[in-house]
């Protein structure tokens, strides 16, 4: 329970006040900055901009209209998920991976009524802080690092977007899915947690360690990440060999990228392994954004009970299809049939992610 108290307190990152902007009559409000500035937004946002995928998407979930802009193009994997008349929006970029930087001029171009940094590292906030301080915007920062921290989150946009009836829901179910989640982990004695390597890369030879947020999923759901190091920089991809992967011999691997699942199973030298040679060797869902990493986003909240499930189907016996169907609805205003969402959970019988067009009722985030 501590670490979801301590992620609710990221709340207090910013004063909200409601006060009457002079000119008209119109509804503001008063947030405190990144610079600790006190600024006026309206009550109620229209055009917002996020500086990295994991914000943007969480303004999706929580009002897609208000998006003004994306930091990178709709894969064509994402399109049947996303709104259309979202898939046009200028791609402005924004800071995340290596070497990405936002266009500035393209930002003020589209002119957002507000900014949403993102706290992930201190070497990115900084890079934030030192490009904005000099943009006319009001830009206000929202922790994300581990997924404990996305009740807070939900909860701080509802009160800078002026959506906070929408955002409560949202940030009540992903407390109730880690607190649900963390209690029955907790009944796992250390010994009887699954050994689990996370494959990255076209040929499942780079990792995380241990303790890096992009394996963060697999201790949360009763695992054991088998690589344990120190991560050398928030990026990670940390190579390892295959020498080194026949002496971790986990009991699971996760796979990242499609065309390494393809080969795994048949290749020689990974069915030395016993989660090849037992075929507990599985395709992470990314539709429509990654469900486990890269980027980490909302959608780790379904990913957290599926991979729970799977690693410990007797604790979590839970019919996924179900929970994904409902999750869809609920977060993305998607209307899922049975065999789309098997689809998404077992992506391997679709690995190009085309299939069946899915049903956008668009009713979320009008609240």
């Amino acid at each position: 329970m501590l670490y979801v108290l301590v992620g609710a307190a990221c709340v207090l990152i910013v004063a909200v006040l409601t006060v009457l902007a002079a000119a008209g009559g119109v509804q503001a409000r008063e947030l405190t900055d990144i610079f600790g500035r006190k600024v006026t937004v309206p009550e109620r946002i229209r055009r917002a901009w996020a500086t990295s995928p994991p914000a943007t998407y969480m303004l999706y979930a929580v009002d897609p209209g208000v998006l003004a802009g994306l930091n990178t193009p709709v894969r064509e994997w994402e399109r049947k998920y996303f709104r259309k008349d979202l898939q046009q929006l200028p791609v402005l970029g924004g800071w995340f991976g290596q070497g990405n930087v936002p266009n500035i001029e393209m930002v003020l171009k589209v002119n957002p009524e507000i900014i949403i940094a993102t706290s992930l590292t201190s070497s990115i906030e900084a890079r934030t802080t030192q490009t904005l301080k000099d943009v006319p915007i009001p830009a206000v920062s929202v922790k994300m690092e581990r997924l404990s921290d996305y009740p807070a989150a939900f909860t701080f946009l509802g009160e800078a977007l002026g959506r906070r009836e929408r955002a409560k829901k949202l940030s009540d179910y992903a407390r109730e899915t880690i607190t649900k989640m963390a209690a029955i982990v907790e009944a796992i004695p250390p010994g009887q947690r699954v050994s689990v390597y996370y494959a990255e890369g076209e040929d499942g030879l780079s990792t995380e360690c241990h303790g890096s947020m992009h394996v963060e999923l697999i201790g949360l759901a009763g695992g054991r990440s088998v690589h344990r190091c120190v991560s050398k920089d928030v990026y990670g991809m940390e190579k390892v060999s295959m020498e080194q992967v026949l002496l971790y011999d986990p009991e699971v691997i996760l796979v990242f990228e499609p065309l390494f699942f393809k080969s795994v199973l048949s290749d020689p030298r990974w069915r030395q392994i016993r989660a090849v040679r037992e075929r507990k060797v599985y395709l992470i869902p990314r539709q429509p954004f990654n469900w486990f990493d890269r980027p980490p986003s909302f959608m780790r909240l379904i990913g957290l009970k599926w991979l729970t499930n799977l690693l410990h189907p007797q604790l979590y016996s839970v019919d996924i299809v179900k929970e994904t169907q409902t999750f869809f609805r609920f977060f993305l205003g998607i209307d899922l049939t049975a065999r789309q969402a098997l689809e998404i959970i077992h992506p391997r019988r679709n690995v190009s992610g085309r299939g069946a067009e899915v049903t956008q009722h668009g009713s979320h985030g009008k609240r």
